[in-house]
């Protein structure tokens, strides 16, 4: 049974599916038919009897798309790097103003330059604080001051465990279904961070000796968990981009309210250049340049495959972290991290396996 009106653009996958199937059916004339009725030939090549059955071809796909997507991947983990050198240099919230500054400047000009000037509704507003709240204001909060108590490294392990978080709250929270082999993924992700936190004594966790540094990290993996969920919400009316400017947009007004109320807002006379190199790399390469690619991945080769490039952000932070600031994790820590990336590639399979289970048996529905 079609579900989808005759006079519609196949945009849903479900839609698109019934497309095909139209496109299958034989018509009297031995072409195919359209779903408006019309006929159209089966010796057409395959784009153009897509075009004629209005279902958007099947993008093409380049090394430049991964490339780009490997390129993401170095970034984000040199941030680390970057912010370590920050907040070695200006206070935390100062960096974090100005990061987003810069960011939020970017990203607009991206926005009106693709998508005209943005139009939202008081509800798009409000989602755009809760995400401006938890994933720029309080995410950074936790990152930069994080930052000044534990290696970069260590911090990007850490924060690997990310996508298991994001699993577990969405069983707990949404009820999504949990597989073994999710579950699997998850506990063993939670046991390497809790190799990496503890550096190899995960006694001290009952005993309260984890310090407040990586406490702030474990925040960071949390809280873009929450960004997560609430960004659920705003995909329903806004692009990636238009939601990640706009989020830019108000966690930089509270970054910067945070920091006059701080006194630290213009505080950077003793800031060096490469202090200034890296805010604007925070800026400029990992927020504004390395989303706008990874968005780029996602719509050419789809969520799953392009998360998994995420997979290599805490070894680059890792093998950065030693060249560049002369870090030296202990090998209980690379195997927690190791454990940490196994059990979030476990999960994430898991989840794709299941994805495509439901999607093979709503094509067969």
């Amino acid at each position: 049974m079609l579900t989808c009106p005759a006079n519609t653009p196949p945009r849903s996958r479900r839609c698109r599916v019934e497309a095909r199937a139209l496109a299958s059916l034989p018509t009297a004339t031995g072409g195919v038919r359209a779903r408006g009725g019309r006929t159209v030939s089966a010796a057409l090549p395959v784009r153009r009897r897509a075009a004629a059955l209005n279902v958007p071809p099947a993008p093409v796909v380049g090394a430049a798309t991964y490339l780009k997507l490997f390129a993401t991947a170095l970034v984000w983990g040199a941030t680390w790097i970057a912010g370590r050198v920050a907040v070695g240099e200006a206070l935390p919230l100062t960096v974090a103003s100005w990061r987003f500054l810069l960011a939020t400047l970017a990203l607009g000009a991206l926005v009106v330059v693709r998508e005209g000037r943005p139009r939202w509704s008081r509800a798009d507003w409000l989602t755009l604080a809760a995400l401006g709240a938890s994933g720029i204001f309080l995410y950074n909060l936790c990152f930069l001051y994080g930052l000044q108590l534990i290696e970069a490294g260590r911090g990007a392990l850490v924060v690997a465990l990310t996508p298991a978080v994001i699993a577990t709250g969405d069983w707990l929270l949404f009820g999504a279904p949990m597989s073994a082999g999710k579950a699997a993924g998850i506990g063993i992700a939670m046991f390497g961070c809790l190799v990496v936190v503890t550096n190899g004594n995960p006694h001290l966790l009952l005993a309260g000796q984890i310090g407040l540094g990586e406490w702030l990290i474990i925040g960071c993996s949390v809280l873009w968990a929450v960004y997560t969920f609430i960004g659920r919400r705003g995909t329903c009316s806004l692009s990636p981009l238009a939601m990640t400017f706009g989020a830019s947009l108000t966690g930089w007004l509270m970054l910067s309210g945070a920091a006059l109320f701080e006194g630290s807002l213009f505080a950077v006379g003793q800031t060096t250049w490469r202090g200034w190199i890296a805010v604007a790399f925070l800026g400029l390469c990992g927020t504004a340049l390395a989303f706008t690619w990874y968005a780029e991945g996602v719509r050419r080769i789809g969520a799953t495959r392009s998360a998994a490039f995420i997979n290599l952000v805490p070894l680059s932070a890792v093998i950065l972290g030693a060249l560049l600031l002369d870090e030296r994790l202990s090998l209980a820590v690379l195997v927690g991290g190791a454990l940490v990336i196994t059990g979030v590639i476990i999960t994430n399979r898991a989840a794709a396996s299941r994805a495509t289970a439901a999607n093979s048996k709503e094509k067969t529905a």
